[in-house]
């Protein structure tokens, strides 16, 4: 049975293989860049928001700053979060693509089923990366509200982590399912049907995503370890609530 931990470890072996590392320098670079900038930025303009925000917060208030402070820190470092992985994804996405392409084809002997040629695969991969915009950002936002209502934000904390690992299962699962002609509604299907190594392995991502640095070298193992996930979980439609069959089959997987 492939785990999340043994998907990254593969993958990243495998992306730094003579003929796949080609694929991966581009994105690091954007990565990096991305990263100084963010960096910067959040350093010179921090205590600038931390003010403004708390400028915002009614003086009947005031006896909950010892609260509304580190909410207001987590939810910056979550909105940080989501902007640097949305930014470098959209423009890393068709390396991701490719990426994604050949290592299916070394490491599963299958041939993805996109017949697109290299323009249109690059120009309908930043078409699905604003899909996908389109998809987490509505909820992100909503989310971000319910963070600063009082007693609902108590579970804020639980729901940022279950959302975040959804959305990097979303992200870094989609490309070998883009690959393979899965419509992005189908690909939330196939997600949801296998809930526990979609967590699971999204869940890792957001970790290393967090560390810096080595997430900049970790993140195309992780859209290689992607690939051995889908051939391992999700290359099969979903399963039938309710079909005994289906449920045995999905049981001795």
């Amino acid at each position: 049975m492939l785990d999340a931990i043994t998907a990254l470890s593969r993958g990243t072996r495998l992306v730094y293989r003579p003929g796949l590392r080609r694929y991966v320098f581009f994105p690091i670079l954007v990565n990096l860049l991305v990263y100084a900038v963010m960096l910067t930025l959040v350093v010179n303009r921090f205590n600038g928001w931390l003010a403004y925000w708390m400028s915002l917060v009614p003086s009947w208030l005031g006896w909950l700053d010892w609260l509304i402070w580190p909410l207001f820190v987590v939810s910056l470092l979550v909105v940080i979060f989501f902007t640097f992985t949305l930014v470098t994804h959209l423009i890393a996405a068709p390396f991701y693509g490719f990426l994604a392409a050949e290592v299916e084809r070394r490491a599963t002997q299958h041939e993805p089923l996109d017949d697109r040629g290299l323009g249109k695969t690059a120009i309908d991969a930043v078409g699905r990366e604003l899909v996908k915009l389109g998809y987490i950002l509505p909820r992100a936002a909503g989310l971000f509200v319910l963070s600063w209502i009082p007693g609902v934000n108590v579970l804020a904390p639980l729901l940022w982590a279950l959302f975040s690992a959804w959305v990097m299962a979303i992200t870094y699962l989609d490309y070998p399912m883009d690959n393979n002609k899965v419509s992005f509604a189908d690909m939330r299907k196939r997600l949801a049907s296998r809930w526990w190594p979609t967590l699971s392995y999204g869940g890792l991502i957001v970790i290393i995503t967090w560390v810096p640095l080595a997430n900049l070298f970790l993140i195309p193992g992780a859209v290689a370890g992607s690939v051995l996930m889908w051939d391992a979980y999700y290359r099969s439609p979903p399963y039938r609530i309710g079909n005994a069959r289906d449920v045995n089959r999905a049981s001795s997987d």
